[in-house]
């Protein structure tokens, strides 16, 4: 089928006014439009989107239904807010809000690398969006750098639906395998295998994104065969500090996890890729970060035999767990001079917390006033004692790390570190085990759920 011209300026579609024909991609065309007359204004820029017909039909047509169903039950910061849809006419159109800013792969396009600070950034942000996307039961299936844009205020917004899956809607790409199942060179092995609606896909492709504005590489290229696209089953792709040595061994470690062959040895969830690139420090090292040279023969030929037994089914992948089931619970432990039983206590609600849970981690924070002085040795003193304190904390499959905050109010940093953290329980001291009015603004303010924890007479301990 031959494709229509694009819509003229000033033509009119339903309530919109056509102000610029912007873009045409492989599936869609691109309008920037106003309200007509008539027409409510919503308050901000508009795009119109109408998919192209003239080459598989049927396969955008899908696209555009899955995206659109995506738009009308979606909600939040990270993606454009829909206003209008015709899906009665041929072709249909829909209106969504024009984001603003360059898309990252505008930062791809330019010659000089990132600095490492600057994409650790981008890193937290994209983890943030992607694990808003998540709570809502929907995985994108399609990330790629042109559909992440950062606007001027530094909002990450994701674009581009057309290949999500949602949990409470019917999945019209089911049974989608190979190439037609995401893109060649950001999509999990899982896609390729036809596995759809798993979040820890989303993560690969974080660490795919990632992996290419460090390098201005892809892990494995832009494959255009279906043997090609296959290899990232087994072959290990060259570690970044292949590409640029002075790539941190914590964050290779980071971004080789995110491109593990098989979902259950990524991250559990967005929220923890977010938590380990906000801290560093926290990051386990293993000599998969610390290497620059690619997988011996040996590690790739068994890295082969096991992607054989995936793709026959033997082991099934073990399904994703929602993201409130694999949470990170921050523990708020108070200063020296603590009730032995209350600190018990706060110990055993944690453990609570953590339940049965595999893969929910624990943070062990304690907020300090902030020193006389620069000097931080009394900051490393309790966070050293933190850390001898949380020991036996840490059970099979879960993480502990601690914290030292410093900050002059108690309250407001814990919240400030919860919301900025993603955390899902929030497990303090009251009355005696904190200090007066704490637990109550913590309590009123926090958005995650929060368990207070009396305190009760007892031995002290002391630092």
């Amino acid at each position: 089928m031959t494709a229509p011209p694009p819509l003229a300026p000033g033509s009119r579609l339903g309530g919109f006014l056509i102000d610029a024909y912007i873009h045409q991609g492989p599936h869609a065309r691109l309008y920037r439009v106003q309200c007509a007359e008539g027409q409510r204004d919503p308050g901000f820029a508009l795009m119109l989107k109408q998919p192209r017909l003239d080459r598989d039909e049927a396969a955008t047509l899908r696209r555009f239904e899955v995206e659109h169903q995506a738009l009308r039950v979606l909600r939040g910061p990270q993606l454009p807010r829909l206003v209008d849809a015709e899906d009665a006419v041929q072709p249909p159109w829909l209106v969504m809000e024009a984001i603003d800013g360059a898309s990252l792969q505008q930062r791809l396009d330019q010659p000089a690398l990132p600095a490492v600070e600057e994409v650790v950034g981008l890193g937290v942000a994209l983890a943030q969006a992607v694990h808003q996307l998540h709570q809502q039961h929907s995985v994108h299936l399609g990330l790629r750098p042109d559909r992440v844009r950062i606007t001027p205020e530094g909002r990450v917004v994701l674009l581009g639906y057309g290949l999500s899956w949602h949990a409470h809607h019917p999945d019209l790409h089911a049974g989608l395998a190979g190439a037609a199942a995401g893109e060649a060179g950001w999509m999990a092995p899982e896609q390729v295998l036809g596995v759809r609606g798993d979040p820890r896909s989303d993560l690969f492709a974080l660490g795919a994104i990632l992996y290419q504005l460090l390098t201005h590489e892809l892990p494995y290229g832009l494959p255009d065969t279906e043997a090609a696209l296959r290899q990232r089953l087994w072959r290990e792709p060259p570690p970044p500090r292949h590409w640029r040595p002075e790539i941190p061994a914590w964050l290779q470690e980071v971004l080789l996890r995110c491109l593990a062959p098989e979902p259950a040895q990524r991250y559990p969830s967005a929220a923890h890729l977010a938590f380990d690139l906000r801290h560093p420090q926290q990051v386990r090292v293993t000599a998969r970060g610390e290497s620059g040279q690619p997988a011996r023969v040996w590690t790739q030929w068994r890295r082969w035999w096991r992607a054989q037994r995936l793709q026959r089914g033997l082991p099934a992948l073990r399904p994703a767990r929602a993201p409130s089931e694999v949470p990170i619970v921050l523990l708020a432990v108070p200063q020296q001079d603590t009730p032995a039983d209350t600190l018990q206590a706060l110990r055993r609600a944690a453990l609570r917390a953590l339940g049965t849970r595999p893969g929910a981690r624990l943070a062990c924070v304690t907020v300090l006033a902030p020193p006389s002085r620069s000097e931080s040795q009394g900051q490393r003193r309790q966070l050293a004692q933190l850390q001898r304190w949380a020991q036996g904390l840490e059970g099979p499959g879960h993480q502990t790390s601690s914290h030292v905050l410093v900050a002059p109010d108690v309250a407001a940093a814990l919240l400030d570190w919860a919301q900025r953290n993603a955390v899902s329980d929030l497990v303090l001291g009251a009355g005696s085990a904190a200090p007066e009015g704490v637990a109550l603004r913590v309590a009123r303010q926090a958005t995650c759920n929060v368990q207070l924890v009396r305190a009760a007479p007892g031995e002290r301990l002391t630092g």
